[in-house]
């Protein structure tokens, strides 16, 4: 299986921590590349897509430990996609080299209430021989509010944000509320603005497959029929 993003980033985490990570369920025993209860590993049945779009996900230091972060799902589906922990005082330079890069066009996903009104955008509109790369904050709403607001590198791109038309079907943590989704749910829509449907329906199901085996395996429970995984093999990978 090829590591992507978010696989390598949690190992140098993982690396630098100077005591064990205590996630809930930390003494379950978990498949280390999709964060699943072992006997519901799904790593086998990823799908990995070429797309126009890339994606840019900057966690909160302790974001890619979790068992629950959704993050890593962009990175299972879109083969274009970044990761790197979030420093208020010392960027990471490699991040800002790629977003330096002049055939990406990077944009902002994040409310527009929290930015000037010029920042605003209400489509991925982008310059002729680019391509965009959406910059994903990924944390706790808190979390996310602090990284938008101390980094200043972000405040010359352009933000797109959305309000979603339905409640967030993510229920394995508690959100601040019922229309807050998770990150891996809004870079399904993303890509569905930028006109990358099949994209954004893949992730869309991938997320479910994820939901569905994350809260099996929490509850000691088994998987029902005609779930989420046949679903996504009878759509993606038949």
């Amino acid at each position: 299986m090829k590591l992507h993003a978010v696989h390598r980033l949690y190992e140098q985490r993982l690396a630098q921590s100077t005591r064990p990570f205590k996630a809930r369920g930390a003494s379950v025993e978990r498949c280390k590349h999709c964060m699943l209860v072992t006997r519901l590993c799904v790593c086998r049945e990823r799908k990995t897509l070429t797309t126009n779009a890339g994606f840019l996900l900057v966690m909160y230091d302790d974001e890619v430990l979790k068992p629950s972060n959704t993050g890593r799902l962009i990175a299972d589906v879109v083969e274009d996609t970044f990761a790197y922990i979030w420093s208020r005082t010392e960027p990471n330079q490699e991040m800002l080299d790629l977003l330096a890069d002049p055939k990406w066009f990077p944009i902002v996903i994040f409310p527009a209430q929290y930015a000037a009104p010029e920042r605003v955008v209400s489509e991925p509109s982008v310059p002729e021989g680019k391509r965009p790369l959406f910059i994903m904050i990924d944390g706790t709403w808190s979390e996310a509010k602090k990284i938008f607001r101390k980094s200043p590198w972000m405040d010359k791109f352009p933000v797109l944000g959305f309000k979603p038309e339905a409640l967030s079907r993510y229920k394995v943590r508690e959100a601040a509320g019922d229309n807050q989704l998770a990150t891996a749910e809004v870079a399904a829509k993303v890509l569905m603005l930028n006109s990358e449907e099949a994209a954004g329906a893949c992730l869309d199901a991938w997320f479910d497959v994820f939901s569905e085996h994350y809260i099996t395996g929490k509850k000691q429970r088994q998987l029902p029929e005609n779930g989420a995984l046949q679903r996504f093999c009878t759509a993606f990978n038949g």
